[in-house]
């Protein structure tokens, strides 16, 4: 599957468009890493839990996007953005979406 923030693919021809596609996840925060990324705050630097957790939901979303494209029939995703959201101040909602479509070399 191909995966780009851009508008095209150089070098491919779009032959279809299949619209919208997304990958959704909402996670709850760990008591745990809420409180150490609480102390963490106090004297700086990287929140290394909060951080892997960032990348585990932004792979599970976009795994998540890839499969409602390739249902769809496309073999690309155009326009990919994440969007990240807080929802009642202990959940975050990350989603992955874009255009699926389908690509070839001309």
């Amino acid at each position: 599957m191909l995966i780009t923030t851009a508008n095209d693919l150089p070098g491919y021809r779009i032959t279809e468009v299949y619209g919208e596609v997304f990958g959704l996840t909402v996670r709850s925060r760990n008591l745990g890493s809420q409180w150490g990324a609480g102390l963490k705050s106090l004297v700086g630097g990287e929140l290394k839990g909060m951080t892997k957790n960032l990348i585990a939901s932004r792979e599970e979303v976009i795994s998540r996007m890839v499969a409602e494209a390739e249902a769809k029939g496309g073999n690309a995703v155009v326009a990919m953005r994440f969007d990240t959201s807080e929802m009642g101040g202990v959940w975050t909602e990350i989603c992955a979406y874009g255009t699926a479509v389908r690509a070839e070399r001309p």
